[in-house]
């Protein structure tokens, strides 16, 4: 059965053909036209479909093939395994692992390819599946489900009977590869008759259009023949058999064969092409065809086709009339006069399936507006179809991508000072302007997804087309979007691909009835600890319908990119739990999920090639190898990745190790990350993880409980600390969870069973910045921002990378430069050091830019203006010539810039 979802594909070369792209021109000789390439001795020619069947043209073919893709990867610059010598890896396993990778990969991009014929078709399956209008005032629903035997849609606009608006095998059902089609018919009003054509179209977006004109399509039928046939032209048209009998009788004659028994053998092409070619070769040029075929004789070899350069102009110069076509098409308010819609915008709606284990209903899975299970009744579909006057019309452009992040993490829910769920239009209204205040260039949203438990955080989805109502409806999220990027803040949504929610009734989980439709079965189709389903991606309707759900967010609600949710979940069938020695073969042995690997190449090479600007975003507990390198030299695509094991390390430390012991060493080592890719990296200061559903936030740990001055002074004057070498000594990005700028000391925690479902936790006391002591450390943290604003800090460095240059253990003292600036750590709970000394590699006046311990941050203020300004010391420390002696109170940092070079 042909696809109702994949139509005939016509195309000289596949897609993803390896051959190069050449410019030809073009030069006649005897009446006939040449092809020559730009390139010497090359000449391009059809092949001859019957040498192309001989056995030894097929191994060559083959043989040439190999030889070919293998000459143009190296053209192109692709090399399987770049990254490894680019670091100085040399495990063979690994490389071997790499290899075997990519020849997996260019092998799921030829399946791909047969059926979808570009990129943006492999990734753009909303605009076909789930519900669509369509111009010939009706809806559309096609929607995967391989495992049913029957397809309906119900709803309150059709009573939900379940055979009112069906699909059946055979008759509008479904194609070979599962997917069901449905058609809803709008209705026609009281009086009003069917349209005079059949594909009558309507424009459901303006008002009024060249179809409300009325000239009959009578008229413009007639218009348009009489514009597109030259006289006589449309001969063949006006008698259909005309053509068909000359074609017979040059054939067979004036007297040819009547029956099927006097059919003789026909001759095959090449030998009634000679044939012709002997019979005419004394005919004039006006009597020869505007195309001719030149074969050498030589046995396997091509013919090359060569046509008349007058004839070939005038085709190309020949247009169809599509312009009179638009005079056909009706305008929304010609449609709204003669129909009513088959399902009206705001319809509630499920899809009714018939499985070989009993009938089913079900949320579908494109659905792109879904209400959860409330109040007992089951959770439906919501058709969101607003007419033109209601949807939301886009303001403004993206923001240009910054070379450096300052992210701000939010969820919207738990956005508002009420203990209640916040919407999109209260975030839009009172947070945005703050996180513009405070000096972040992008948002982070958790939890848009739809999600049926409330206490999950967003994490299970169960909708991955719809925003969670709970927050309000699409259009008040596109408002939230548009709001964000007039104000400059580019907007990343954080995506969970790697596992979905086990529920059934709502969500994917046997959605057709079937155990493996989209996850694994057995035990491999269930994550080890957490009861969500693992995503089956070796499968290529599931991979068309992720690939197409990150495209989805991209261009409905101009989103700017995506951070990654727990990849090592999907990454390895362990799930992730288990121990890494640091041997590189772990990241290549039998239990690495190679299938997800390759849906993540290809996830970031479509949405890099889809939209160039976006940024994607790794979260990855085990620091795979490549996340960060290009797709074409080994690596998976990303653009960062998050190195979440700093905010453990704070976490750690806070609660376990008493503050005398931390260990600097151990501190830098952390925080700079993995060697490969500290310039890709980006860095927490505080895990929203370790804040919400139970956990403490660090402001909770340092300062909640203070009752003392000193207990007060020692929290505030650490949370700045902790959060200023996070945000300067990791890589060019930079993370924060709402709130925590101004040392929140509330955690938060979801209504669920075991709080009685109670709100109190679940929201933000924005209150607290109009008292003193947090207005202060929020003052602290806008100037800490400022650092990037104004001097590009993150920027700064090799490649983005600081130079630690000094690290003592015993002082508990650090130090690293950054280009200009110099930044010094001093985390002695009690040791305050008067002139220490640091090397610094130019000589000059160094000045205090930011100063933890000031009094309007919350600090005692013990460094005195005087001190300010430094100047360098002809005294090799720390490896450099010069050195600085500042004055370093106990649990203060300082940053300072060259202002002044000297010449010594």
């Amino acid at each position: 059965m042909i696809s109702l979802i994949n139509p005939p594909q016509i195309s000289t070369f596949p897609v993803n053909s390896s051959l190069p792209k050449r410019n030809y021109t073009a030069y006649t000789s005897g009446g006939r036209i040449f092809l020559s390439s730009n390139r010497k001795n090359y000449k391009y020619k059809c092949k001859c479909s019957a040498a192309a069947d001989h056995p030894r043209q097929r191994q060559s073919q083959r043989l040439s093939k190999k030889t070919q893709r293998h000459d143009s990867d190296k053209k192109d610059g692709i090399d399987p395994v770049g990254f490894l010598a680019k670091h100085g890896i040399t495990n063979k396993a690994f490389a071997q692992f790499l290899r075997e990778r990519y020849k997996e990969l260019k092998d799921l991009k030829e399946e791909l390819f047969s059926r979808h014929l570009t990129l943006q078709e492999l990734a753009s399956g909303f605009e076909i599946l789930g519900m669509h209008r369509n111009v010939q005032h009706r809806v559309d629903y096609i929607d995967w489900a391989p495992g049913a035997r029957y397809c309906s849609v119900v709803g309150d606009f059709n009573g939900w009977s379940p055979t009112e608006n069906s699909a059946r095998e055979g008759h509008l059902g479904h194609d070979d590869y599962g997917y069901w089609f449905i058609i809803l018919e709008d209705k026609l009003r009281d009086g009003e008759e069917p349209d005079q054509v059949y594909f009558q179209q309507y424009n459901y977006v303006d008002e009024y259009d060249k179809g409300d004109s009325g000239v009959t399509v009578e008229e413009i039928f007639k218009k348009a023949n009489d514009e597109y046939w030259e006289p006589g032209e449309d001969r063949f048209i006006k008698s259909r058999y005309e053509l068909a009998a000359k074609l017979y009788e040059q054939i067979f004659g004036p007297n040819g064969p009547q029956t099927e028994e006097e059919l003789e053998e026909i001759p095959d092409p090449e030998t009634r092409y000679k044939a012709w070619k002997e019979k005419h070769k004394d005919d004039p040029p006006s009597n020869l065809p505007p195309c001719d075929v030149i074969d050498d004789g030589k046995e396997y070899d091509d013919f090359e086709v060569v046509s008349d350069p007058v004839w070939k102009e005038k085709f190309k110069a020949k247009k169809p009339p599509i312009a009179y076509w638009l005079e056909t098409r009706k305008g929304r308010k010609a449609w709204l006069k003669k129909y009513r819609p088959g399902i009206p915008h705001g319809s509630k709606y499920r899809v009714y399936f018939n499985t070989p284990t009993g009938p089913l209903e079900r949320v579908p899975a494109w659905a792109t507006y879904v209400i959860p299970e409330a109040d007992g009744n089951q959770s439906f579909a919501v058709h969101w179809e607003p007419p033109p006057e209601s949807a939301y019309k886009w303001r403004h452009n993206h923001p240009p991508k910054p070379k450096s992040l300052r992210i701000y993490e939010c969820h919207v829910g738990i956005s508002g000072q009420e203990p209640r769920v916040a919407t999109f239009k209260e975030f839009t209204e009172n947070v945005l302007t703050h996180v513009k205040e405070a000096g972040y260039n992008a948002i982070q949203l958790i939890g848009v997804l739809e999600h049926k438990d409330y206490f999950t955080v967003g994490y299970r989805v169960t909708n991955f087309y719809a925003v969670s109502s709970r927050y309000g409806t699409p259009e008040d999220f596109k408002q939230l979007v548009d709001e964000a990027h007039g104000l400059g803040l580019l907007v990343f949504l954080d995506i969970v691909h790697s596992y979905a929610a086990a529920d059934e009734m709502v969500g994917l989980s046997f959605y057709d009835g079937s155990n493996d439709c989209y996850f694994h079965s057995g035990k491999r189709g269930h994550h080890k600890f957490w009861g969500t389903r693992m995503f089956k991606y070796g499968d290529h309707d599931v991979l068309h319908f992720l690939l197409s759900n990150l495209n989805w967010w991209m261009v409905e609600y101009q989103i700017d990119g995506f951070y990654f949710h727990s990849l090592s979940s999907m990454m390895y069938t362990h799930n992730g739990f288990a121990t890494f020695t640091g041997d590189i073969e772990e990241y290549c042995n039998q239990y690495v999920d190679k299938e997800a690997l390759l849906y993540l190449v290809l996830a970031n090479e479509i949405l890099h090639v889809l939209h160039p600007n976006v940024v994607t975003i790794a979260e990855d507990v085990t620091l795979y190898p490549g996340l960060c390198e290009p797709t074409s030299q080994g690596g998976l695509g990303f653009d960062y990745l998050v190195n979440l094991s700093a905010s453990e390390l704070w976490l750690s430390f806070l609660e376990n190790v008493p503050e005398h012991e931390w260990s600097m060493s151990k501190l830098v080592s952390t925080l700079v990350g993995n060697k490969f890719s500290r310039d890709k990296m980006l860095l927490y200061a505080e895990n929203h993880n370790q804040s919400i559903s139970g956990g403490r936030s660090f402001a909770e740990i340092l300062f909640g409980s203070a009752n003392t001055e000193e207990a007060l002074l020692r929290g505030c004057s650490l949370h700045k600390m902790i959060r200023l070498i996070t945000f300067t000594i990791g890589g060019p990005a930079y993370l924060n969870f709402m709130g925590n700028e101004f040392g929140h000391p509330k955690r938060v925690e979801f209504p669920m069973s075991s709080n009685n479902f109670s709100y109190s936790l679940a929201n933000r006391r924005w209150e607290l910045l109009e008292d003193g002591f947090h207005n202060k450390l929020f003052a602290f943290d806008k100037d800490m921002m400022k650092l990037d604003v104004g001097e590009r800090i993150l920027q700064r460095g090799s490649k983005g990378i600081p130079n630690i240059h000094h690290v003592n253990d015993t002082a508990m003292v650090i130090s690293y430069l950054r280009g200009p600036f110099l930044f010094i750590f001093n985390f002695h709970p009690t040791n305050s050091y008067g002139r220490y000394s640091i090397g610094v590699e130019e000589a000059g006046e160094y000045q205090i830019l930011l100063n933890t311990d000031e009094e309007i941050y919350g600090g005692q203020g013990l460094i005195s203006q005087d001190k300010y300004t430094q100047r360098t010391i002809i005294r090799r420390t720390d490896g450099a010539r010069y050195c600085l002696e500042v004055p370093l109170p106990s649990r203060t940092a300082q940053v300072y810039k060259l202002t002044r070079i000297l010449r010594v």
